[in-house]
């Protein structure tokens, strides 16, 4: 990568991800540092996007580890193929060979099966490793989690300890549903990922969705920032915004002012619960508008 903050802006911005100077310096000193990245914010802010456009950046792979309740290490390291060693085991009835002989078969690379933290320290060309919304895994997961993030090996009783062929890039997402414990947080770089602002929101629409008008990109920002401050069930993220300037341009609309029926009208593409629709009726559409420019 290269080496000043603006350089790293700038060469993320060229893949579509339009980031804020506080993320381009964490981004630079996780390679300087060699640490992971833990990425906190709300839902639909862009967390999960930094390590798609790392992966771009840097020409390299992207693995994602999708945390959930219940995640253990069969499903997040490795599992062994019981089907096909069984299958074996069948195979070699008859034959002659001792047990040994048979449990060393097995139990080997052939029936390995490699689940994402496994592969991301495998690779030939050291990947980007996204291990998406942590907080959903259980904290004895992060124990697990934690040999992985200090040592890049991986113990199997079966084969013995797995050492990194490289050192992959960690990016580490969370909803702060629950606390993160201080070893995992210590293990790792730390930025908040806040909503953007209007005028970077609006470079955001602007790289994403073709034919956009520079004026009517800022005011739908505007607007979006305008309306993550009302008393919201679910705020809507980036994603949300980006998806309202498409339909709002695919139905031809040119200035908000000029448009406020549309707006109201394409709230589907923002506002995602019968609570939230309630409470955003047409005269909140139209105050809101109001204070666009």
């Amino acid at each position: 990568m290269t080496k000043t903050k603006e350089q790293v802006a700038k060469a993320l911005a060229e893949t579509g991800y339009v980031a804020d100077e506080g993320l381009a310096t964490a981004l630079l000193l996780t390679e300087m540092l060699d640490r992971p990245l833990l990425l906190e914010g709300e839902a639909g802010v862009g967390k999960t996007e930094v390590a798609k456009a790392l992966s771009r950046l840097e020409n390299t792979a992207l693995i994602r580890l999708q945390c959930y309740e219940g995640l253990d290490r069969s499903d997040a390291i490795y599992e062994w193929n019981y089907q096909r060693q069984l299958l074996a085991i069948k195979a070699r009835e008859g034959s002659g060979e001792d047990a040994e002989a048979v449990e060393e078969a097995i139990f080997s690379e052939k029936y390995l099966l490699e689940r994402p933290l496994l592969a991301a320290i495998r690779q030939d060309r050291a990947p980007v490793l996204l291990i998406d919304e942590i907080d959903r895994a259980d904290e004895e997961f992060e124990a697990f989690l934690l040999e992985i993030l200090s040592d890049y090996q991986v113990s199997i009783p079966e084969l013995g300890t797995v050492a990194a062929t490289t050192i992959p890039r960690v990016v580490l997402t969370s909803n702060g549903t629950r606390e993160l414990s201080d070893a995992l947080r210590r293990r790792c770089l730390y930025h908040y990922v806040d909503y953007p602002t209007p005028d970077r929101e609006a470079r955001i629409l602007l790289s994403r969705v073709e034919g956009l008008d520079a004026a009517l990109a800022l005011q739908i920002a505007e607007l979006m920032g305008k309306l993550r401050k009302e008393d919201l069930a679910k705020v809507p993220g980036v994603a949300e915004t980006i998806d309202w300037a498409a339909a709002l341009l695919g139905l031809g609309a040119k200035n908000l002012h000029d448009s406020r029926e549309l707006v109201f009208d394409t709230l589907a593409c923002v506002v995602k619960t019968r609570e939230d629709r309630a409470r955003v009726s047409p005269e909140v559409t139209d105050r809101l508008l109001g204070k666009v420019a």
